[in-house]
């Protein structure tokens, strides 16, 4: 029985993250984004961790369980990226650019409930910047 559980937890522990959240549509002045959602202690801190690679116009939204001053850093993180963190109104508070394997921490410039990660370039490409809306928001799983 014992046995039994420990190769339980060994699957459990070793399943990809991403094959267990969900994916949900947001919009960006007029742009959609289909993010897979961390609302987990655990989905969030695994992140995008050892991806090799992310579709066009694809992303991961973090949903934190309450409004802070939170940061993202890239630590086994293969894709480089840009990170938005967005207010409880969804409200872009500042976007960064991050660069794979490195331990520099970037920050919201405000208290955010979320952030979205998605592939470098993304928001500068379609003229996102701080101050735009985010809608969709209010599809994903509340933070446990």
């Amino acid at each position: 029985m014992i046995h039994r559980l420990a190769i339980l937890l060994i699957l459990f522990v070793s399943a990809p993250v991403g094959a267990e959240m969900p994916i949900i549509q947001v919009k960006i002045a007029n742009h959609g984004l289909y993010t897979e959602v961390a609302s987990t202690q655990q989905s969030r801190m695994q992140g995008l961790m050892h991806r090799q690679s992310m579709g066009q116009d694809r992303g991961m939204l973090f949903v934190f369980p309450e409004n802070g001053y939170h940061s993202m850093w890239m630590v086994n993180t293969n894709i480089p990226l840009s990170v938005a963190f967005i207010d409880e109104k969804g409200m872009i508070l500042n976007i960064a650019d991050m660069v794979p394997h490195t331990r520099t921490a970037h920050g919201s410039a405000g208290l955010a409930k979320y952030a979205i990660e998605t592939n470098l370039g993304w928001f500068w490409e379609r003229g996102i910047k701080a101050g735009k809306y985010v809608t969709g928001l209010e599809r994903a799983p509340a933070a446990e």
